[in-house]
């Protein structure tokens, strides 16, 4: 049976994309730009994520070897991400179809003002039939301010524009459960158990041109799917991989999608690493917290507070043992909630609405 998604975010990786040379392979983004204006065609909003932008630079400027790496990304990059756009936008000319450019930084994601409104600047281009193309600003991110990779990033938009569907397109297949250049390794088709270990059987290295290997696509795609996001893990070096992908028709890594979650907990559930915040909750809070029923923290649930925050910023709830058992949007300020430790009848710190808890 076929996949009937109405918005799609597609992440295109540099090994899809680029040639063994490190330059970009034009026939493939050719066949690729193809089954995304049929999909697009077919009435579907899709949201592209590309890679390539370093590959592209590479194509035009060749370096001295004594340039140091950082500044070399970031010069190959400034003037690949021009080329690459270019390239898509003719490609997508030939179907009629706009594109623009969305360049992101992680910083976009740490403050909801700023979410807001890339939120709002794709919600725009996506009803104007507009085809946003998305990259990671890597002109301006470097070392502790960068994605993981573009997986991550796609993630974060697919959570963001609440999209039925990610599609993340690698050299191979999908998730092996071993080495996938062993013959002894079998395809996962899908993955439903959202606490499944990878580590034991991924190997961690990274792609040849990416930033990102299987490890990091598999917690990512694991995380997406928990938010109610389906997430496909498929081969882009195949001709019609996206068209095949959404008839069913090739095999592939299907992550299940869980029951869906609302938008503001897409966000908060995004940015437990941008949490300035840190309150440990007692036994008992942890409990009514992680139990079925929808329940806000309260101050009689609250031990101490470890690290301070101010109202609306994202806070970390630990147990007694000092695990992380969720994130969440602090109604009041750490003087406040120092106050009204363990005190009964008082508001909550963190509202059910505005709580994401790590299962």
């Amino acid at each position: 049976m076929a996949f009937n998604y109405q918005r799609i975010v597609i992440k295109i990786g540099s090994n899809v994309l680029t040639q063994k040379d490190g330059l970009p392979d034009v026939n493939r983004i050719s066949n690729l730009v193809k089954q995304i204006a049929a999909i697009h065609a077919s009435g579907k909003e899709v949201i592209l994520v590309s890679s390539g932008a370093v590959a592209s630079g590479r194509s035009l400027i060749t370096l001295p070897e004594k340039v140091d790496n950082i500044a070399a990304r970031q010069l190959l990059a400034s003037v690949g991400q021009v080329k690459l756009i270019n390239t898509y936008a003719q490609l997508l000319e030939q179907y009629q179809i706009l594109c623009s450019q969305v360049l992101v930084t992680k910083e976009d994601f740490r403050d909801r003002t700023h979410y807001l409104n890339m939120k709002n600047c794709l919600d725009i281009l996506l009803q104007h039939k507009v085809l946003p193309i998305v990259n990671e600003n890597d002109v301006v991110s470097v070392t502790e301010l960068m994605f993981t990779d573009n997986d991550e990033l796609a993630g974060l938009i697919a959570s963001m524009l609440n999209a039925q569907a990610l599609i993340i397109l690698s050299n191979v297949d999908g998730i092996y459960d071993g080495d996938p250049k062993l013959e002894s390794s079998s395809l996962l088709e899908e993955i439903s158990n959202s606490a499944m270990d990878f580590s034991s059987f991924i190997s961690s290295s990274k792609s040849q041109f990416g930033r990102g290997g299987m490890i990091t696509k598999s917690t990512m795609s694991q995380k997406v799917a928990q938010l109610g996001i389906a997430v496909h893990i498929a081969n882009g070096t195949k001709d019609d991989i996206l068209t095949d992908l959404l008839n069913n028709n090739t095999k592939h890594t299907r992550f299940v999608p869980n029951k869906s979650a609302s938008g503001k907990k897409k966000w908060i559930a995004h940015s437990g690493n941008y949490a300035i915040g840190v309150v440990q909750v007692n036994e008992g809070a942890k409990t009514a917290l992680t139990s079925s029923r929808a329940t806000s923290l309260l101050p009689v649930g609250i031990m101490s507070i470890i690290e301070d925050f101010k109202k609306g910023d994202i806070i970390k709830l630990i147990d007694e043992h000092h695990k992380v058992i969720g994130q969440g949007i602090a109604e009041y300020g750490a003087d406040k909630a120092r106050e009204r430790i363990g005190k009964k009848n008082e508001k909550p710190l963190v509202h059910y609405d505005y709580l994401y808890l790590q299962s």
